[in-house]
């Protein structure tokens, strides 16, 4: 069974409330995008637009099959909502790969910036 790699920066990484989605996946390792994106918070929905390139985008890789990356489209309302590509991301072992991202079309209402290129738990709680 063919597999494909997805890079998770938001609610589908460790220790966050999606995370089940990858229960089965193989965890490739920890990430940053090679290009720079916007990372932006709209309550505690984390999103990615490609413009204006803010910072590189941390998360985690993984090996998923088709089914999971098929729930993971449904999960993103992908390509309605969030719409996937495939980008360019170093592991923190300096090795490159290609993996699908899920991006959010441009907004007239952005939410906050995160201007680290990082969700995490504190983001939630502030």
């Amino acid at each position: 069974m063919q597999k494909e790699l997805l890079f998770v920066y938001g609610t589908l990484k460790k220790g966050f409330c999606n995370h089940y989605f990858l229960a089965d996946a193989e965890f490739l390792g920890k990430a940053e995008t090679l290009e720079k994106y916007a990372l932006y918070l709209k309550g505690s929905i984390p999103y990615v637009i490609k413009q204006p390139p803010v910072s590189h985008i941390k998360g985690e890789v993984y090996k998923v099959d088709w089914e999971t990356l098929k729930e993971i489209d449904e999960l993103e309302g992908h390509p309605y909502l969030y719409f996937r590509e495939i980008i360019s991301v170093r592991l923190y072992n300096g090795k490159i790969l290609s993996a699908w991202m899920y991006f959010f079309p441009p907004s007239e209402e952005p939410g906050i910036l995160i201007p680290t290129g990082e969700y995490t738990e504190k983001l939630i709680k502030d």
